[in-house]
Protein backbone atom coordinates (compact mmCIF):
# COMPACT_ATOMS: atom_id res chain seq x y z
CA UNK A 1 0.00 0.00 0.00
CA UNK A 2 1.63 3.27 -0.98
CA UNK A 3 2.40 6.10 1.74
CA UNK A 4 0.80 9.44 0.57
CA UNK A 5 3.33 12.27 1.44
CA UNK A 6 3.29 15.86 0.98
CA UNK A 7 5.80 16.97 -1.92
CA UNK A 8 7.16 19.86 -1.40
CA UNK A 9 8.57 21.64 -4.36
CA UNK A 10 11.89 22.91 -4.58
CA UNK A 11 11.05 26.44 -5.36
CA UNK A 12 12.75 29.19 -3.32
CA UNK A 13 10.48 31.23 -0.62
CA UNK A 14 10.64 34.66 -2.64
CA UNK A 15 8.58 32.52 -5.82
CA UNK A 16 5.92 31.74 -3.33
CA UNK A 17 5.46 35.44 -2.01
CA UNK A 18 3.30 38.34 -4.31
CA UNK A 19 5.78 41.25 -4.61
CA UNK A 20 4.99 44.79 -5.00
CA UNK A 21 6.44 44.35 -8.30
CA UNK A 22 3.75 41.24 -9.56
CA UNK A 23 0.79 43.97 -8.50
CA UNK A 24 1.51 46.75 -10.54
CA UNK A 25 0.06 46.14 -13.46
CA UNK A 26 -2.17 43.05 -11.98
CA UNK A 27 -3.23 40.34 -14.60
CA UNK A 28 -6.17 38.29 -12.66
CA UNK A 29 -6.48 35.88 -15.78
CA UNK A 30 -2.47 35.27 -16.08
CA UNK A 31 -2.49 35.49 -11.83
CA UNK A 32 -5.38 32.66 -12.62
CA UNK A 33 -3.95 30.73 -14.85
CA UNK A 34 0.07 30.67 -12.62
CA UNK A 35 -1.68 29.43 -9.53
CA UNK A 36 -4.36 27.00 -11.34
CA UNK A 37 -1.02 25.20 -13.16
CA UNK A 38 0.75 25.10 -10.10
CA UNK A 39 -2.17 23.29 -7.98
CA UNK A 40 -2.99 20.92 -11.11
CA UNK A 41 1.04 19.67 -10.48
CA UNK A 42 0.38 19.35 -7.17
CA UNK A 43 -2.75 17.25 -7.52
CA UNK A 44 -1.15 15.36 -9.79
CA UNK A 45 1.48 14.39 -8.12
CA UNK A 46 -0.63 13.47 -5.17
CA UNK A 47 -2.13 11.14 -7.55
CA UNK A 48 0.67 9.33 -8.80
CA UNK A 49 1.50 7.73 -4.96
CA UNK A 50 -0.68 4.91 -6.60
CA UNK A 51 1.30 1.83 -7.41
CA UNK A 52 -1.08 1.16 -10.65
CA UNK A 53 -3.39 3.46 -12.25
CA UNK A 54 -6.34 1.15 -11.88
CA UNK A 55 -10.04 1.82 -12.50
CA UNK A 56 -10.66 3.58 -9.35
CA UNK A 57 -7.64 5.96 -9.67
CA UNK A 58 -8.02 6.57 -13.31
CA UNK A 59 -11.86 7.75 -12.13
CA UNK A 60 -10.50 10.12 -9.55
CA UNK A 61 -7.66 11.27 -11.63
CA UNK A 62 -10.50 11.77 -14.71
CA UNK A 63 -12.62 13.80 -12.30
CA UNK A 64 -9.78 16.09 -10.85
CA UNK A 65 -7.84 17.07 -13.63
CA UNK A 66 -10.10 17.75 -15.84
CA UNK A 67 -9.64 21.44 -15.59
CA UNK A 68 -12.20 23.28 -13.39
CA UNK A 69 -11.39 26.89 -12.33
CA UNK A 70 -9.31 25.97 -8.96
CA UNK A 71 -11.39 29.09 -7.56
CA UNK A 72 -11.16 27.64 -3.99
CA UNK A 73 -7.12 26.57 -3.57
CA UNK A 74 -6.17 29.97 -5.10
CA UNK A 75 -8.17 31.74 -2.21
CA UNK A 76 -6.35 29.76 0.28
CA UNK A 77 -3.42 30.74 -1.97
CA UNK A 78 -4.42 34.30 -2.20
CA UNK A 79 -5.36 34.74 1.29
CA UNK A 80 -1.75 33.78 2.59
CA UNK A 81 -0.17 36.01 0.27
CA UNK A 82 -2.64 39.07 1.45
CA UNK A 83 -0.14 39.00 4.91
CA UNK A 84 3.05 38.33 3.04
CA UNK A 85 2.48 34.54 3.79
CA UNK A 86 3.88 31.63 1.64
CA UNK A 87 1.82 29.92 -0.30
CA UNK A 88 3.78 26.98 -1.01
CA UNK A 89 3.40 26.24 2.77
CA UNK A 90 -0.29 26.72 2.23
CA UNK A 91 -0.63 24.39 -0.74
CA UNK A 92 -1.27 21.18 0.96
CA UNK A 93 -4.58 23.01 2.17
CA UNK A 94 -5.52 24.21 -1.63
CA UNK A 95 -5.01 20.72 -3.07
CA UNK A 96 -6.79 19.17 -0.01
CA UNK A 97 -9.97 22.03 -0.65
CA UNK A 98 -10.03 21.19 -4.31
CA UNK A 99 -9.75 17.23 -3.71
CA UNK A 100 -12.92 17.83 -1.52
CA UNK A 101 -14.93 19.91 -4.06
CA UNK A 102 -14.22 17.69 -6.94
CA UNK A 103 -15.52 14.64 -4.66
CA UNK A 104 -18.77 17.11 -4.35
CA UNK A 105 -19.35 17.55 -7.82
CA UNK A 106 -19.05 14.08 -8.42
CA UNK A 107 -21.76 13.30 -6.06
CA UNK A 108 -24.10 16.05 -6.98
CA UNK A 109 -24.07 14.85 -10.69
CA UNK A 110 -25.15 11.67 -9.54
CA UNK A 111 -28.90 10.04 -10.65
CA UNK A 112 -29.54 10.05 -7.46
CA UNK A 113 -28.81 13.59 -6.89
CA UNK A 114 -28.69 15.75 -9.64
CA UNK A 115 -28.49 13.39 -12.32
CA UNK A 116 -25.94 15.54 -15.07
CA UNK A 117 -24.34 14.58 -17.93
CA UNK A 118 -21.64 16.95 -18.24
CA UNK A 119 -19.39 18.48 -16.48
CA UNK A 120 -16.11 20.47 -16.80
CA UNK A 121 -16.57 20.10 -20.47
CA UNK A 122 -16.76 16.27 -20.25
CA UNK A 123 -18.99 13.47 -19.28
CA UNK A 124 -19.71 13.20 -15.75
CA UNK A 125 -17.66 10.46 -13.70
CA UNK A 126 -20.47 8.55 -13.70
CA UNK A 127 -21.24 8.46 -17.20
CA UNK A 128 -17.55 8.07 -18.25
CA UNK A 129 -17.35 4.90 -16.11
CA UNK A 130 -20.08 3.67 -14.17
CA UNK A 131 -22.09 5.00 -10.99
CA UNK A 132 -20.57 2.38 -8.05
CA UNK A 133 -17.03 3.71 -9.59
CA UNK A 134 -17.93 7.41 -9.45
CA UNK A 135 -19.44 7.02 -6.26
CA UNK A 136 -15.91 4.98 -4.67
CA UNK A 137 -13.91 7.55 -6.82
CA UNK A 138 -15.78 10.54 -5.18
CA UNK A 139 -15.02 8.93 -1.28
CA UNK A 140 -11.92 7.91 -2.46
CA UNK A 141 -10.98 11.67 -2.80
CA UNK A 142 -12.49 12.81 0.60
CA UNK A 143 -10.34 10.36 2.23
CA UNK A 144 -7.28 10.91 0.12
CA UNK A 145 -7.10 14.74 0.92
CA UNK A 146 -7.51 14.22 4.77
CA UNK A 147 -4.99 11.49 4.72
CA UNK A 148 -2.64 13.80 2.69
CA UNK A 149 -3.14 16.59 5.95
CA UNK A 150 -2.77 14.25 8.59
CA UNK A 151 0.90 12.66 7.22
CA UNK A 152 1.84 16.62 7.35
CA UNK A 153 0.81 16.23 10.85
CA UNK A 154 2.28 12.72 11.61
CA UNK A 155 5.87 13.95 9.59
CA UNK A 156 6.27 17.11 11.23
CA UNK A 157 5.05 17.26 14.79
CA UNK A 158 6.08 20.60 15.41
CA UNK A 159 3.65 21.92 13.13
CA UNK A 160 0.43 19.11 14.32
CA UNK A 161 -1.18 21.99 16.16
CA UNK A 162 -1.48 24.30 13.28
CA UNK A 163 -2.23 21.30 10.55
CA UNK A 164 -4.68 19.88 13.05
CA UNK A 165 -6.67 23.27 12.94
CA UNK A 166 -6.99 23.12 9.18
CA UNK A 167 -8.01 19.70 9.41
CA UNK A 168 -11.17 20.99 11.83
CA UNK A 169 -11.94 24.01 9.81
CA UNK A 170 -12.24 21.76 6.48
CA UNK A 171 -13.78 18.76 7.71
CA UNK A 172 -16.40 21.15 9.43
CA UNK A 173 -16.96 22.78 6.50
CA UNK A 174 -17.30 19.42 3.66
CA UNK A 175 -19.97 17.64 6.89
CA UNK A 176 -22.67 17.49 7.88
CA UNK A 177 -22.48 21.05 9.41
CA UNK A 178 -21.43 22.55 5.58
CA UNK A 179 -21.95 21.91 2.63
CA UNK A 180 -23.36 18.12 2.76
CA UNK A 181 -26.15 19.65 4.68
CA UNK A 182 -26.55 22.82 1.96
CA UNK A 183 -27.07 19.58 -0.31
CA UNK A 184 -29.53 18.02 1.97
CA UNK A 185 -31.65 21.39 1.54
CA UNK A 186 -30.69 22.08 -1.41
CA UNK A 187 -32.47 18.61 -2.68
CA UNK A 188 -35.50 18.86 -0.25
CA UNK A 189 -36.19 22.53 -2.00
CA UNK A 190 -37.34 20.69 -5.39
CA UNK A 191 -39.97 19.29 -3.35
CA UNK A 192 -41.00 22.71 -1.11
CA UNK A 193 -40.28 26.41 -2.00
CA UNK A 194 -37.81 27.82 0.19
CA UNK A 195 -37.94 31.75 1.43
CA UNK A 196 -34.97 33.84 0.59
CA UNK A 197 -34.13 33.99 4.15
CA UNK A 198 -33.40 29.79 3.63
CA UNK A 199 -32.01 30.02 -0.09
CA UNK A 200 -29.41 32.17 1.99
CA UNK A 201 -29.08 30.12 4.74
CA UNK A 202 -29.05 27.14 2.38
CA UNK A 203 -26.49 28.46 0.25
CA UNK A 204 -23.82 29.64 2.77
CA UNK A 205 -23.79 26.10 3.54
CA UNK A 206 -23.72 24.05 0.39
CA UNK A 207 -21.33 26.53 -1.24
CA UNK A 208 -20.53 29.66 1.29
CA UNK A 209 -18.91 27.12 3.78
CA UNK A 210 -15.60 25.44 2.20
CA UNK A 211 -15.43 29.14 0.51
CA UNK A 212 -14.84 30.68 3.73
CA UNK A 213 -12.51 27.61 4.69
CA UNK A 214 -10.74 28.02 1.64
CA UNK A 215 -10.03 31.66 2.73
CA UNK A 216 -9.57 31.11 6.63
CA UNK A 217 -6.98 28.47 6.06
CA UNK A 218 -4.83 30.51 4.17
CA UNK A 219 -5.05 33.25 6.47
CA UNK A 220 -4.43 31.84 9.43
CA UNK A 221 -1.88 29.68 8.09
CA UNK A 222 -0.15 33.01 7.05
CA UNK A 223 0.10 34.34 10.48
CA UNK A 224 -3.60 36.07 10.39
CA UNK A 225 -4.57 38.05 14.14
CA UNK A 226 -7.55 38.25 15.13
CA UNK A 227 -9.33 41.57 13.95
CA UNK A 228 -7.76 40.39 10.26
CA UNK A 229 -9.49 37.30 10.65
CA UNK A 230 -13.30 38.79 10.49
CA UNK A 231 -12.63 40.86 7.53
CA UNK A 232 -11.36 37.81 5.89
CA UNK A 233 -14.68 36.10 7.67
CA UNK A 234 -16.57 39.49 5.80
CA UNK A 235 -14.88 39.03 2.65
CA UNK A 236 -15.58 34.56 2.29
CA UNK A 237 -18.86 35.14 3.31
CA UNK A 238 -19.65 37.74 0.78
CA UNK A 239 -17.80 36.11 -2.25
CA UNK A 240 -19.62 32.54 -1.78
CA UNK A 241 -23.17 33.98 -1.50
CA UNK A 242 -22.14 35.58 -4.89
CA UNK A 243 -20.69 32.77 -6.38
CA UNK A 244 -23.92 31.00 -5.80
CA UNK A 245 -26.09 33.82 -6.95
CA UNK A 246 -24.36 34.09 -10.07
CA UNK A 247 -24.74 30.28 -10.90
CA UNK A 248 -27.98 30.89 -10.57
CA UNK A 249 -28.04 33.59 -12.71
CA UNK A 250 -25.85 31.24 -15.62
CA UNK A 251 -27.97 28.56 -15.58
CA UNK A 252 -30.79 30.81 -16.93
CA UNK A 253 -29.02 32.94 -19.87
CA UNK A 254 -25.36 31.28 -19.58
CA UNK A 255 -23.66 29.44 -22.40
CA UNK A 256 -23.80 25.85 -22.57
CA UNK A 257 -20.82 25.55 -24.58
CA UNK A 258 -18.49 28.00 -22.59
CA UNK A 259 -20.20 26.69 -19.18
CA UNK A 260 -19.26 22.89 -20.19
CA UNK A 261 -22.53 21.68 -18.78
CA UNK A 262 -26.41 22.02 -18.78
CA UNK A 263 -28.62 25.37 -19.16
CA UNK A 264 -32.01 25.63 -17.76
CA UNK A 265 -31.44 22.79 -15.53
CA UNK A 266 -32.71 24.60 -12.08
CA UNK A 267 -36.47 25.68 -13.60
CA UNK A 268 -36.46 21.40 -14.67
CA UNK A 269 -35.96 20.72 -11.28
CA UNK A 270 -38.16 23.56 -9.76
CA UNK A 271 -35.48 24.51 -7.36
CA UNK A 272 -35.43 27.72 -5.63
CA UNK A 273 -33.02 30.00 -6.78
CA UNK A 274 -32.17 33.86 -6.75
CA UNK A 275 -34.11 34.48 -10.31
CA UNK A 276 -36.95 32.57 -9.31
CA UNK A 277 -37.44 34.52 -6.05
CA UNK A 278 -36.21 38.10 -6.97
CA UNK A 279 -35.99 37.90 -10.95
CA UNK A 280 -32.97 38.21 -13.56
CA UNK A 281 -32.04 41.74 -12.86
CA UNK A 282 -32.42 42.31 -8.69
CA UNK A 283 -30.49 39.09 -8.73
CA UNK A 284 -27.46 40.38 -10.89
CA UNK A 285 -27.83 43.58 -8.43
CA UNK A 286 -27.72 41.42 -5.27
CA UNK A 287 -25.15 39.92 -6.41
CA UNK A 288 -23.66 43.52 -7.14
CA UNK A 289 -23.76 44.54 -3.91
CA UNK A 290 -22.31 41.36 -2.45
CA UNK A 291 -19.13 42.01 -4.18
CA UNK A 292 -19.02 45.51 -3.18
CA UNK A 293 -19.51 44.03 0.70
CA UNK A 294 -16.51 41.95 0.10
CA UNK A 295 -14.09 44.75 -0.88
CA UNK A 296 -15.29 46.83 1.47
CA UNK A 297 -13.55 43.81 3.41
CA UNK A 298 -10.26 44.28 2.16
CA UNK A 299 -10.21 47.99 2.73
CA UNK A 300 -7.57 47.90 5.41
CA UNK A 301 -5.16 45.38 3.21
CA UNK A 302 -2.45 47.04 1.10
CA UNK A 303 -2.06 45.68 -2.82
CA UNK A 304 -1.10 42.45 -1.70
CA UNK A 305 -4.84 41.91 -1.31
CA UNK A 306 -5.20 42.59 -5.06
CA UNK A 307 -6.01 39.15 -6.34
CA UNK A 308 -8.89 39.08 -3.68
CA UNK A 309 -10.05 41.81 -5.03
CA UNK A 310 -10.29 40.49 -8.44
CA UNK A 311 -11.16 37.45 -7.75
CA UNK A 312 -14.38 38.55 -6.07
CA UNK A 313 -15.05 40.51 -9.17
CA UNK A 314 -14.43 37.61 -11.06
CA UNK A 315 -16.73 35.89 -9.65
CA UNK A 316 -19.93 38.18 -10.23
CA UNK A 317 -18.46 38.59 -14.14
CA UNK A 318 -17.27 35.15 -15.04
CA UNK A 319 -19.18 33.17 -18.01
CA UNK A 320 -18.64 29.91 -16.33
Amino acid sequence: MPTVRWLPSHSGPKANRVTNDDLKMFDLKAYLARKAQRINQALAAILKTADEPDRLLQAMSYALLAGGKRIRPILCLAAAETIDGDSQEVLPAACALEMIHTYSLIHDDLPAMDDDDMRRGQPTCHKAFDEATAILAGDALLTLAFQMLASIAVNKPEQASKWLRVIEHISHAAGYCGMIQGQMLDMASEQKPLTLAELKSMHRLKTGALIEASVRCGAEMAGVNSDQIQMFERYAQNIGLAFQVTDDILNVEGDPEIMGKAVGTDEQRHKTTYPALLGLAESKAFADQLVENALAALDAFDQKAEPLRAIARYIRHRNR
